[in-house]
């Protein structure tokens, strides 16, 4: 068996599409703003993607780039003044912070309706009980990509290798709510090989370079791999072993490829998404 690779950058380029053709017809341009502190290289690199795709969808998009050594005061300031803008729907703190600032304190501080990677603890409470709000990026792309592959998700096992806050805990939420039947699995499961095996749908996200192999795939299996790792040699590669994984399952996204390209679509039609809720009519 040969897995069909699941295609990110070809389902990242048809979201933006589709956003790109509801923005024209909103008569106003969606506000993303993203706030990077420091000049991290990768963050960087990040950002400059971000702000490139938002304004090829017709956003009004801008980037505040604040010095490394500015206060967590200074930057829950900046936060206060976007929440309050109301040219602004959608921002975004670009991740990892300085050590002086803690990241949490941060993410709390964003306007729910705002937070466009999702973060905020009122939209993970929505997400885990079931109510309408904004989603992580990451898992949200994922779910796109499932969708493109043509799994069939009510019933399957999904099993989700990773249990972060950012990635790993909503991807089970998003998965529940298609009806599957979801394990997440981690750093202290037992026979964690095992454990994988038993997915229909293998979510690996753990940050281990190819830790997953490909015994760990079980035939037939669909596999999206959300790690990014950069080896010694400078090439990049996921959490699961490419080669020996398509060997098994039916269907892979690969590194790079896969989800990355997802995320930044996504982060596109959550700021969309709250552009509108924003703007909608309130009842009463």
């Amino acid at each position: 068996m040969t897995a069909r690779i699941i295609d990110g950058k070809a389902v990242a380029a048809g979201l933006r599409q589709r956003i790109a053709a509801r923005v024209a017809g909103l008569g106003y341009r969606p506000g993303l703003r993203v706030v990077r502190v420091g000049d991290d290289p990768a963050s960087g690199v990040y950002v400059r993607n971000k702000d490139k795709a938002a304004k090829e969808v017709g956003f009004d998009s801008a980037t505040i780039a604040l010095p490394a050594e500015t206060t967590e005061a200074e930057l829950l300031a900046v936060v206060a003044q976007l929440n309050a803008d109301p040219a602004v729907d959608g921002i975004l703190v670009q991740l990892p912070l300085p050590p002086q600032i803690r990241a949490e304190v941060v993410i709390s501080a964003v306007a729910p309706e705002k937070d466009a990677d999702g973060f905020h603890p009122l939209n993970a409470g929505r997400l885990a009980s079931g109510q309408a709000g904004l989603v992580p990026c990451t898992p949200k792309g994922v779910m796109h990509l499932l969708a493109a592959s043509g799994a069939v998700l009510p019933g399957a096992r999904a099993v989700v290798l990773g249990r972060s806050n950012i990635v790993g805990r909503p991807m089970a939420q998003l998965l529940l709510a298609a009806d599957c039947t979801v394990t997440i699995v981690h750093s202290r499961t037992r026979d964690l090989p095992a454990e994988c095996r038993r997915a229909e749908i293998l979510v690996a996200a753990v940050g281990r370079a190819e830790m997953v192999r490909g015994d760990w795939i079980a035939e037939g299996a669909t596999v999206i791999d959300v790690g990014i790792n950069r080896l010694a040699d400078g090439r990049l590669v996921g959490d699961v072993a490419y080669a020996e994984a398509a060997a098994r399952a039916e269907a892979i996204s690969p590194v790079p490829g896969g989800v990355g390209p997802m995320t930044i679509a996504c982060l596109l039609e959550n700021t969309l998404d709250a552009a509108i809720a924003r703007r909608a009519p309130r009842g009463g």
